[in-house]
């Protein structure tokens, strides 16, 4: 579960063949999306679980293709960029269906895309095709995700209620006040009062940890991961611990075509996607979820 992919010079065509829609899109979860594009200025694409094939093409590649999409809702005036669904799950979507043949023409032989390709694949059964076996060796690359650990000394950290999601004056700091001071925590910012503006003081109330644990993953990690790192992260609980709550924050690809489900993701400044879960000692949690400008609002 933790192994995910690197695929180099992948047509596009092959990810709606039928043969890998069998042994792949139709037996397990599987994840796909371009490596080392731009969603505002490249063509891009991502495989989702549900397996539909999202593409966010150009104008010109969007014409050249001929295939039916919409508008991005993020183009402006002037629409300089397409969305293209493509459901390889659909009844309709058989090998001898003109559906298929069409799709297969227009990114086979009309206007051929290759990518370099991010793929993971999550199937509860241990038979079957592996992605390690089904494309060229020189083509396909196993990788693991990065961990990183560091230890925070004498940190300041907000005060929490599980039944206080908008905090309480003098007992309790709100949800938005603990995002705010996570991001500040992660990105290093100093934690301290002082005469500089660029400064950051910890919500009030507050403690001071002797000691916190931080623990980077950086990688695919598709969801099935995030779970069963949820679950592992909720047995710190099952003995006494001096922690009242831990999180765990999930950041998206920034130029993901796609943020939540199959909603459309643009890039604006900075790409932002990302979701939090607080979890309490009694195993209340709250979940936090944050978008860029472009993006729909999640569920």
């Amino acid at each position: 579960m933790w192994h995910y992919y690197v695929v180099r010079n992948l047509p596009l065509h092959e990810l709606v063949a039928h043969e890998f829609i069998d042994n792949f899109v139709k037996k397990g979860s599987c994840y796909a999306l371009t490596y080392n594009t731009r969603i505002d200025q490249d063509n891009t694409a991502a495989l989702l679980p549900s397996g539909k094939l999202i593409l966010s093409v150009d104008k010109d590649t969007y014409e050249e293709l001929g295939l039916q999409g919409r508008p991005s809702q993020y183009s402006g005036k002037k629409v300089m960029r397409y969305i293209i669904t493509i459901d390889l799950t659909d009844s309709s979507f058989h090998p001898d269906s003109k559906k298929n043949k069409r799709v297969l023409w227009a990114l086979k032989e009309k206007k051929p895309l290759k990518f370099d390709f991010l793929l993971a694949w999550y199937n509860t059964g241990a038979e079957g095709s592996t992605l390690m076996s089904y494309f060229p060796q020189n083509q396909i690359r196993s990788l693991k995700p990065k961990i990183t650990f560091s230890t925070l000394r004498d940190l300041q950290c907000p005060v929490l209620q599980s039944n206080e999601l908008q905090g309480k004056p003098e007992e309790s700091c709100s949800a938005e006040e603990l995002f705010e001071w996570l991001g500040a925590v992660l990105n290093q910012v100093n934690n301290k009062s002082s005469n500089f503006v660029s400064t950051y003081c910890c919500p009030q109330p507050s403690t001071t940890a002797e000691q916190a644990f931080l623990c980077t993953i950086t990688g695919f990690i598709i969801p099935e991961t995030i779970i069963q790192l949820l679950e592992k992260l909720c047995c710190y609980f099952d003995e006494p611990k001096l922690a009242h709550w831990l999180t765990l924050t999930v950041h998206g690809f920034a130029d993901s075509p796609v943020s939540w489900r199959e909603s459309e993701h643009g890039f604006h400044k900075g790409g932002e996607n990302l979701y939090n879960f607080v979890v309490f000692r009694n195993l209340d949690y709250w979940l936090q979820m944050a978008v860029g400008t472009n993006d729909d609002c999640p569920p």
